[in-house]
């Protein structure tokens, strides 16, 4: 059965979500020597930024990669969607497999002035950034300070960047395929068309801090519990925030399944309206959260 457009269109901003979450992936390029490129593929780890729709990468100025590409351009790229903190120990003993995307395509070096202007847009995206999560409400720095898991927003793990182009060469990723690699391994195919004109939404930048901050809290992770009665009609006995975007969240939750047996399993908990940005998202948990204890209530005969 073939997907609808609309369903197509989704799995491109899936991607989209996934690369302006990030801010590292694995760069694979075909290692070369003075005769020419061979077949072995030679992997590390890079940082990011997703910038006009296009991942620009710096490549540490000592790393294979600048070599590899002065021969063959090209290039696969490999970025997983966060998981900070107890997710990813979680998601290990599970053998769960992240979600990730592979991109296929050319890897083309930047001049000196293009260089500054990818540097600039960090350093601009940095300060709005860090602006945002100082000036957020008490909503939303209640999620966000609860963040303790060393650095986990991208402003956080890009800063390093700025002032420091004598040490990275910078290049742009042009994309020519991607495919989506859901939890199960299984590979989705995603139009390269679609892909293109796909937009982020506004809620990636921060999805690291969101998730690991919602994580990290004992009281919100109990929410998460009361979620599953309230609004699943499941009984957990424990849950984690699994993903965050506009419409929603999904999470993975301890449910009683047949007998006395718990297992963890995934649920989608989708908003009456979208989250117009992370104030808003936080807004609408803690809304949710006073919901559900007031249907608990009521069903206890508390309220």
């Amino acid at each position: 059965m073939k997907s609808t457009k609309s369903t197509a269109l989704a799995l491109a901003q899936k991607c989209k979500n996934i690369l302006a979450s990030n801010w590292h992936g694995n760069l694979n390029t075909i290692k070369a020597d003075s005769k020419g490129s061979k077949q072995e593929i030679y992997t590390s780890k890079v940082k990011y930024l997703l910038r006009k729709g296009r991942p620009y990468i710096w490549v540490p100025e000592k790393d294979l990669h600048n070599v590899n590409t002065l021969i063959d351009e090209r290039a696969s790229f490999a970025v997983p969607r966060p998981y900070p903190g107890p997710l990813a120990n979680l998601l290990r003993s599970m053998k769960k497999l992240p979600v990730r995307i592979a991109l296929t395509g050319e890897v083309v070096p930047l001049g000196d002035e293009k260089v500054r202007s990818a540097t600039e847009s960090v350093r601009k995206m940095v300060m709005s950034e860090q602006k945002k999560i100082i000036e957020s409400s008490y909503a939303g720095s209640g999620i966000l300070s609860s963040s303790t898991f060393g650095n986990t927003s991208r402003s956080e793990n890009l800063v390093e960047l700025l002032d420091n182009d004598d040490n990275y060469s910078v290049y742009k990723f042009n994309v020519s395929s991607c495919m989506f690699i859901d939890g199960n391994g299984g590979n989705h195919e995603v139009d390269p068309d679609d892909f293109g004109t796909a937009k982020p939404d506004k809620l990636p930048p921060f999805t690291a801090k969101l998730i690991d901050g919602i994580n990290q809290s004992g009281i919100r992770r109990r929410a998460l519990v009361v979620f599953c009665f309230a609004f699943l009609n499941e009984n957990a006995k424990d849950a984690y925030i699994l993903s965050v975007d506009q419409k929603g969240f999904d999470m993975l939750a301890k449910v009683l399944s047949g007998g006395s047996e718990y297992q963890w399993k995934e649920f989608r908990i989708t908003f009456e309206e979208e989250a117009d940005d992370v104030e808003s998202f936080c807004s609408k948990l803690v809304q949710m959260e006073e919901a559900a204890l007031d249907k608990v209530k009521s069903c206890s005969g508390l309220g």
